[in-house]
């Protein structure tokens, strides 16, 4: 079964603050201590970033690291089962930390909930967020041209559907999603999708195979990295497995990497390696990246236990 009724979000509310800072750096302590030297960095809050006459006001935080020169951008969009989060939650405000520390500016934006708005209403939102990056980028010394995407659970389903069908404004250099349900047709009696969607999978296949990253993906999709619990139970590894076949099949560069032991909550709370992995990624296909790298443009498919 896709999502568990038991949220994650509710779990980390019953959590002390203290036990999961301490839980967090013996996690990501390895991590962290092969990346790059950190940056400092401040936090522009509450930008609007949807038009005026847009079904809602919607507002995303800018974190900019201190450093000079145009800055790579990263669109961060957080879980919760399409229905809950927002871009203060855990898992956003973790990895766009993390970005901005490595020389990335980093976008955690909100987007609308089901179930009082359906598919494809957060796409569009996020397209919307896009849109702003690129038009606002000269007063933040963003880099239009060096934008990406990072998102987990439903957040890397949403960044998913960016990379594989975004239109020209949209265009992404690379996408990093973790927990990727990419194949919404798996879970035909989901509660989840059919909050997501309004109709369960089975009642509407068509519905749900057009709500599918897996089925969008041509030639022109944006390079991914994918990173999974070899335990989810949740979004099973085989989500991973079949999207980064169907995307080598089509000559898209892609990266899996599997976490050993970890479901989908721990490794949404503590990626390890993949969050170094992921930034040495978007390295490679960034033109102004803060660690800059040879692009191999070969299609790759690389597949690792971590």
């Amino acid at each position: 079964m896709l999502f568990s009724r038991i949220h994650a979000r509710k779990w980390m509310r019953r959590c002390q603050a203290p036990t999961l800072a301490l839980l967090a750096g013996i996690f990501l302590a390895p991590a962290m201590a092969g990346a790059a030297p950190s940056h400092d960095y401040r936090v522009v809050e509450d930008l609007r970033y949807t038009p005026p006459g847009w079904p809602a006001q919607l507002s995303g935080d800018l974190y900019l690291p201190e450093r000079g020169g145009l800055l790579p951008v990263v669109l961060v969009v957080h879980g919760g089962s399409w229905k809950g989060g927002d871009r203060t939650s855990f898992d956003a405000t973790r990895i766009a930390k993390h970005l901005a520390t490595q020389g990335y500016a980093a976008f955690s934006v909100d987007y609308r909930l089901a179930p009082e708005t359906l598919y494809p209403a957060p796409l569009d939102d996020l397209q919307q967020a896009l849109a702003w990056l690129r038009a606002n980028a000269a007063a933040y010394r963003l880099d239009p041209e060096s934008v990406s995407a990072w998102g987990y659970s439903a957040g890397a389903h949403l960044v998913a559907m960016l990379g594989t069908k975004g239109n020209d404004m949209a265009r992404l250099r690379a996408v990093v999603a973790g927990g990727t349900p990419a194949d919404l047709a798996a879970w035909p009696d989901s509660s989840a999708v059919k909050t997501f969607l309004g109709k369960s999978a089975r009642e509407d296949r068509e519905m749900a195979a057009a709500a599918s990253p897996i089925n969008h993906i041509s030639a022109t999709a944006a390079p991914f990295f994918l990173y999974h619990g070899a335990t989810d139970k949740l979004v099973e590894p085989d989500q991973a497995r079949r999207f980064a076949e169907a995307l080598a099949a089509r000559g898209v560069p892609v990266e899996v990497h599997y976490l050993r032991h970890f479901g989908h909550l721990l490794t949404a709370l503590f990626p390890g390696k993949a969050m170094a992995g992921g930034v040495t990624f978007l390295n490679a296909w960034t033109p102004t990246a803060a660690s800059a790298s040879a692009v191999d443009d070969r299609p790759v498919l690389e597949s690792e236990a971590l």
